[in-house]
């Protein structure tokens, strides 16, 4: 399937920086869908990296913010044009801030999203309630070219805690673990509008979406 996203409607508080093709450095559906969603209006047309064949570079960053450059980056170096990243993942207190950057690959560099869950809740048996705290936290890194010297970077955290047992089927990665204590629902359990409303990368792109209407793209 090919993960190619066009914004939509433009409105008047959304100045020129469209009309053309920005680069995705994701191969993720779901995170595709957020990014098109949150970045609605602003007329670019989003394509994910791996519907162009540009295969991701190692994230051997030591923060969300490394990895999000290193990721744009070479998305832009491997197809000549803009490209949008983010690094994301999942801060829990009881564990040291684990997984955190290696959310991904928590159960391994192949594991899925059902690994990972497993994984977590397995280093997290018997630690009681009021201390599974955890929060989402969101990079995001928008380079016009490969040698961008000043890229757009944008952040956002969600704060939460992790469940004994996951509930909702909507969203994606930790989403049915991580219970978001304002509505008292998981992240899966969220409808896709709440979600962006809420989460660690609605918040950052909306910050780069104020920084969009002040920067010359």
């Amino acid at each position: 399937m090919r993960l190619v996203r066009r914004s939509r409607s433009r409105s008047s508080n959304d100045r020129d920086h469209g009309a053309g093709v920005l680069v995705a450095a994701t191969g993720n559906a779901g995170k595709l869908a957020e990014l098109e969603r949150l970045l609605d209006g602003l007329g670019w047309e989003v394509v994910a990296q791996s519907a162009l064949g540009v295969e991701p570079p190692p994230e051997d960053g030591l923060t969300f913010v490394e990895n999000a450059i290193a990721k744009a980056r070479n998305a832009a170096e491997r197809t000549g044009r803009p490209a949008l990243a983010d690094d994301s993942g999942l801060v829990v207190d009881a564990l040291g801030g684990a997984p955190g950057i290696h959310s991904a690959r928590y159960a391994g560099p192949d594991a899925g999203d059902a690994a990972n869950n497993e994984k977590l809740l397995r280093a997290l048996a018997g630690v009681p309630e009021a201390e599974r705290t955890a929060r989402f936290e969101c990079a995001v890194a928008w380079l016009r070219d490969p040698r961008d010297p000043v890229p757009l970077i944008a952040s956002g955290t969600w704060t939460g805690r992790v469940l004994e047992a996951p509930r909702g089927t909507n969203g994606f990665g930790y989403d049915p673990l991580f219970l978001d204590p304002g509505t008292g629902r998981t992240g899966a359990e969220l409808d896709p509008g709440r979600k962006d409303a809420l989460s660690h990368r609605g918040q950052a792109l909306r910050e780069l979406r104020r920084m969009l209407a002040g920067a010359a793209i």
